[in-house]
């Protein structure tokens, strides 16, 4: 018995050997090959999240063609042992299909870059700054401080308005006057405080015009550029100074109005 024993290891000696000398170099390529994808990732626009992700699933890839390979050379069947592994990924991906569709979503995210850590978004009617970007979820910081996780999967098929993906921004206002005061002055006045505003930027140039006469009121649209970052304070401080300015030139602002008839 014990013959037989030495015998058979006797026999299958070189595929043991061999075996383990294709693993030992097949892991030595693999991470020079890791090391080397590394490097060449450094020196490129991809985003860092892209690079792990992508040396993780060509890590596992490797490896798995390695096992495959030693297993050949033991002399192990390797087309049942690929079809039992093909039938367990079919069902470990239906099982986390969801799981996929964001992962597919944040590669896609990653990739395209719509948004980047930092920037002012709207995405799917919600509003806040990006904090995190990973694979599978991006998170949000909404002006009141509160945080949202939105699955990449939706992110990626969402309607995107980034608001701080270009350095300067159009400020849009309306004011309201009465029919009875001189929009000529009141276009003076808006314009001058443009003009000395440090916010407001001289080029593209500022417009103030009429742009509706409607029932109870003459509108005035104003149209200024501004730094993306400085948006909120010019918007804010123009609302407040052209008030300001209008109450001392005696310039209403009409207001809705009503009136009750009491019959007697």
């Amino acid at each position: 018995m014990a013959q037989k024993f030495i015998d058979y290891l006797e026999k299958i000696a070189p595929q043991i050997i061999g075996s383990i000398v294709v693993f030992v170099v097949g892991i030595v390529i693999i991470k020079l090959l890791m090391n080397i994808l590394k490097r060449a990732f450094l020196k490129s626009k991809l985003d860092p999240i892209c690079h792990k992700f992508i040396l993780s699933i060509l890590r596992i890839t490797l490896y798995f063609i390695l096992i495959i390979v030693v297993i050949s050379i033991l002399g192990v069947p390797v087309t049942s042992f690929v079809a039992l592994l093909s039938v367990a990924g079919l069902a470990i991906s239906l099982a986390i299909q969801g799981s996929l569709a964001n992962i597919a979503g944040g590669f896609i995210l990653l990739l395209t870059k719509p948004f980047k850590v930092g920037d002012l978004i709207e995405l799917e009617g919600v509003s806040g700054t990006v904090k995190h970007i990973n694979i599978l979820q991006t998170k949000l910081l909404t002006f009141d401080n509160k945080a949202i996780f939105i699955p990449n999967g939706q992110v990626a098929e969402a309607k995107i308005i980034n608001f701080s993906s270009q350095d300067t921004r159009r400020l849009d206002l309306v004011f309201s006057i009465g029919y009875q005061d001189d929009f000529k002055k009141a276009e003076s006045i808006i314009n001058e405080i443009l003009h000395e505003h440090n916010l407001a930027l001289v080029n593209p140039s500022p417009i103030v015009r009429v742009c509706e006469l409607s029932s109870s009121s003459v509108d005035i649209a104003v149209r200024v550029w501004v730094d993306t970052q400085e948006y909120w304070n010019l918007n804010f401080d123009l609302l407040e100074m052209i008030k300001l300015a209008f109450d001392k030139n005696n310039i209403s602002i009409p207001f809705n109005q009503l009136d009750i008839n009491l019959n007697q």
